[in-house]
């Protein structure tokens, strides 16, 4: 039997607000929240993510990231969402490419996708 991803650990400055971000970007709740940061959970096949605080700055473009793929709603909308919520446009040197690249509260960066059709 193989292993699979259990859990994401994020550091990030504020949890609280981060956790905020995450769970309303991706339908998550929060599960856990402790001294260390707080943990957030969507349905039970996907990861969880662990939002750890820290004071070290994050240096550079982000070495893993998520890429969204918008379930109900068209590339535009969704990233118009998630800039709502709080998440910037992010140029990591991306050039003419099918997916907008932004960051959350934290700064880090991960992509929207353009939608998937459901019935393929």
């Amino acid at each position: 039997m193989a292993s699979k991803i259990g859990d994401i650990i994020m550091d990030c400055p504020d949890p609280e607000a981060s956790a905020a971000f995450w769970c309303a970007a991706l339908d998550y709740r929060i599960t856990e929240r402790d001294d260390t940061g707080v943990a957030i959970a969507g349905p039970p096949s996907s990861p969880a993510i662990l939002l750890i605080g820290t004071t070290d700055p994050k240096r550079g473009k982000t070495p893993i990231h998520f890429d969204l793929w918008p379930t109900d709603r068209d590339q535009a909308d969704e990233v118009e969402r998630l800039v709502a919520l709080g998440a910037t446009r992010v140029d990591i040197g991306q050039r003419d490419v099918h997916w907008v690249v932004l960051a959350d509260p934290a700064g880090h960066e991960f992509c929207v996708m353009q939608r998937v059709d459901p019935a393929a």
